[in-house]
């Protein structure tokens, strides 16, 4: 028969045995974790330096498509110019079609002139240079344009600077 010690030792070995495995278990079921985050971290890595270069490349050719609407005006002034010659009106009126066809662009992209001639001054569109007396124009409108203002899309590009008729 076996002693007590060696039966005391096979029943913690069999007690121990099971322990063991768990811890096993365990530690396999850690590792595999450890890969997953590592696998993840590498995942989200990728997609943000993706997410990176793709946002590159999209402000790289934002303006793509306006510029590519501009290279008939450039036609257009190129060709102007070279037809004109010594005639002035010719010039004169290739000019003025120019700057229609390139209005016409820019108004296409959202680009809107601000030119507030009689109009009550706004300070949010319009920058006052000086006030003039004027008896033609109610006091706080504008009376004259030194240049234009510009919205892109509802918002203020550049304002207006302006000469108002004085308040009494």
């Amino acid at each position: 028969m076996k002693d007590a010690a060696e039966q005391a030792a096979i029943d913690n070995e069999n007690e121990v045995s099971p322990l063991a495995a768990e811890f096993e278990a365990i530690q396999a079921e850690l590792a595999q974790l450890r890969e997953d985050t590592l696998r993840e971290r590498a995942d989200l890595q990728n997609q943000r330096k993706r997410l990176e270069r793709e946002r590159d490349m999209a402000r790289k050719f934002a303006n793509e498509r306006l510029l590519g609407d501009l290279l008939p005006v450039i036609d257009s002034l190129e060709a102007g110019l070279n037809a004109a010659g010594n005639d002035t009106s010719a010039l004169r009126e290739g000019i003025e079609l120019t700057l229609k066809q390139l209005l016409k662009v820019t108004g296409d992209n959202g680009l809107v002139a601000v030119d507030p001639v009689g109009e009550p001054f706004n300070p949010e569109h319009h920058q006052a240079m000086s006030t003039v007396e004027n008896a033609e124009h109610p006091p706080g409108h504008v009376v004259q344009v030194y240049q234009k203002g510009w919205l892109l899309n509802e918002r203020l590009l550049r304002p207006a600077l302006v000469v108002v008729a004085k308040h009494d």
